[in-house]
Formats: structure tokens, C-alpha cells, sequence
């Protein structure tokens, strides 16, 4: 990957059922592919065509809210819980 290179493709579902329908569908069609993918913050699904090419299916939500209200939206750093790191990054800031 070089400058102006990109690395995927992200098109919305519009609901975490349209998503598990689309990974039924992509396993399949015997893409590779991520499987259902919990983000925390939206769901994914991501496959590669065959040419290599790599697309993403997400879900809107839950969204950012669940950490804060849309108000306060981005006043702290608020990270998934599965990355467990906050306080190693606020130290280094």
C-alpha cells in the first residue's frame, strides 16, 4: 500500500439482519471472508472478490452513543472495551 492507495470498500446495511443475510449469502457464494465481526460500535462483514479486491458491509449501530451522549460526543476518549489500552494511550498524549 502506498500513498493514495485504498485498502477497502465499505457499503451500509441498514440493519444487523440485512448483515447476517449477507453473510449467509457471501459464505455461500465461498468468498473469503471475515464472518459476522462485532466492532463494538457497528457490525461488519468483510470479503475479498475474486480479483483481491476487499469490501466491507456495516451496520450503522449501535453507534457512538453508546459510550456518551450525542451531546458530549467526542469530549473524551472513549475506546471499545476490547481494546483495554486507554490508559497506556493517554499516557503517551
Amino acid at each position: 500500500m502506498g500513498r493514495g492507495g485504498v485498502h477497502h470498500v465499505a457499503f451500509r446495511v441498514d440493519t444487523e439482519e440485512e448483515l447476517r443475510k449477507w453473510v449467509e449469502k457471501i459464505s455461500e457464494s465461498k468468498f473469503v471472508n471475515s464472518g459476522y465481526v462485532d466492532r463494538f460500535y457497528f457490525r461488519s462483514l468483510y470479503f475479498r472478490e475474486p480479483n483481491g479486491i476487499l469490501f466491507e458491509l456495516a451496520t450503522d449501530g449501535p453507534g457512538f452513543e453508546v459510550d456518551e451522549a450525542e451531546q458530549h460526543l467526542g469530549e473524551n476518549l472513549a475506546l471499545p472495551p476490547f481494546w483495554n489500552r486507554k490508559e497506556r494511550i493517554l499516557k503517551r498524549i
